[in-house]
């Protein structure tokens, strides 16, 4: 994936279970929790290119959220601030070779960041 490219999107659940049966029942995504990310399962639709994870709903994550995949997390985060955007998740690393951030945009919309890369894609 380059930079801009949208790479994963997250869904929030309240109920785990009933969210992996829907999805999978519904859209035929395999849903499977990767070595690593126990608690985290992610999916993949059927193209196996989009793909994302289910986590659990929270007062701070109660809508979808896509992350798009930048080249440098530090620099775009300062480019959207200063663009009016304003950081909901500061950097935080995934493994030792990806990270993560969130910010929101001028108009409320949330939008997680990604850097770097994984096995789990």
């Amino acid at each position: 994936m380059a930079h801009g490219d949208i790479t994963h999107i997250d869904i929030p659940v309240g109920d785990m279970e009933r969210a992996k049966a829907f999805y999978s029942g519904l859209f035929g995504w395999e849903i499977a929790e990767m070595p690593g990310f126990e608690g985290y399962p992610m999916w993949q639709a059927p193209n196996k290119i989009s793909g994302g994870g289910l986590a659990p709903r929270s007062a701070g994550f109660a809508q979808p959220r896509s992350y798009v995949e930048v080249d440098s997390i530090d620099e775009t985060m300062a480019a959207a601030v200063e663009a009016g955007a304003t950081v909901l998740l500061e950097k935080q690393p995934i493994t030792e070779t990806s990270w993560w951030a969130a910010i929101s945009d001028p108009d409320g919309n949330s939008i997680g960041l990604y850097e770097g890369v994984t096995d789990a894609g």
